[in-house]
């Protein structure tokens, strides 16, 4: 098969970079169809450089502004010919594209939905994600197939915008690699502190980072630190918000990295979003063998996590301090190795084909 795939995965972890696991899983499933063409969306201060191994090629569109993304994706298809099979990392711009191509070439459109859209807490961010959710609908609308990482999107899409079947299959989590992953460089920095608290997350107004300051500085002990792990939008902010709470000189913002030495050095894992589609962290911190606090969002509840409200996490935090508990177990993970993921996700959007 040939599969032509639209992303928008930009960072530095993404598909864009050789070497990074998502890019590992878009080799395994090139492997597996025999032919697998990304076209990535990207700006041209990314960096981002075209990939061909054989079985896998990608495109970056190397963009000069983010509105002319799917232009630029629309551009690189007209070059690459038809594909089998559409399939598209969002029902969102890349959703708009991907529907443009599959259109275009008469071919079957494969939707993946990592968001949680249709959360209210989605639309009320910005105007932008409420066209998004217009768009969604009219995308996903016209799909042969949709694929999403969580039963809350399951129930909630085919309840208002499809009465197609919504397949569900999670992100695979490399299980082994985040235990036991300590690093004692990263580790002797933080050694002076009792308790280590941990948030990994992108620093954007959903991911509310801001709860997680908030509870800290209320119930956290003077020998307790907490260390935040990725970038963004609101990073400087945060950097300020935590001085006015008079804990600045116990929290520590370490930019973007692999979590996993993280994990290890952690006591427990703080998930304060207002939405997730699936919840990355929260499986990685569980599989680690950390417990993890989270508002309920993504899979965090069927996962494991201990769940809280926007209004107790600082009280639940507090009584976490208290109480424990100190290990955290990852509960129905559904993947016993990573071949079996990749079948499953090869065979959802193989299963596109079948249907015409």
């Amino acid at each position: 098969m040939k599969i032509l795939q639209i992303g928008a995965d930009r960072s530095k972890r993404g598909i864009l970079y050789s070497g990074t696991p998502a890019f590992k899983r878009q080799e395994a499933y090139a492997k597996q169809f025999g032919h697998l063409d990304i076209i990535g969306f990207s700006l041209r201060s990314d960096g981002a450089k075209r990939i061909d191994e054989g079985t896998l090629r990608i495109y970056p569109t190397g963009s000069p502004a983010k509105w002319r993304f799917g232009f630029d994706a629309l551009r690189i298809a007209r070059r690459l010919g038809r594909p089998d099979v559409v399939s598209v990392q969002d029902p969102f711009e890349t959703g708009l594209a991907g529907w443009w191509i599959a259109r275009k070439y008469n071919v079957p459109l494969h939707v993946q939905v990592h968001t949680d859209f249709l959360s209210p807490e989605y639309a009320r961010l910005s105007l932008l994600n409420r066209i998004r959710v217009l768009i969604a609908g009219f995308v996903l609308r016209r799909a042969a197939g949709i694929r999403v990482v969580s039963n809350r999107i399951k129930e909630s899409v085919e309840a208002r915008m499809t009465t197609r079947r919504v397949a569900v299959l999670p992100i695979f989590v490399d299980i082994d690699r985040v235990r036991g992953a300590a690093d004692a460089t990263i580790t002797s920095r933080f050694g002076s502190f009792r308790t280590r608290v941990l948030v990994v997350s992108r620093l954007e107004p959903e991911k509310n980072v801001s709860l997680a300051l908030r509870a800290f500085a209320s119930s956290a002990p003077s020998d307790a630190c907490l260390i935040v792990v990725g970038t963004g939008t609101e990073k400087v902010s945060l950097q300020h918000f935590a001085k006015r709470l008079n804990v600045a000189e116990r929290v520590f913002f370490e930019s973007e990295h692999d979590a996993a030495p993280y994990y290890a050095l952690s006591d427990i894992v703080l998930i304060p979003s207002k939405y997730e589609g699936y919840g990355l962290v929260a499986v990685e911190a569980l599989a680690a063998g950390k417990p993890v606090l989270s508002t309920d969002v993504g899979v965090a509840r069927e996962a494991g996590a201990i769940i809280s409200s926007p209004e107790r996490f600082a009280d639940d935090l507090r009584e976490w301090f208290e109480n424990g508990p100190r290990v955290g177990t990852l509960t129905n993970y559904p993947y016993a190795d990573f071949d079996g993921y990749v079948r499953a996700y090869c065979d959802d959007i193989a299963a596109c084909i079948r249907k015409e």
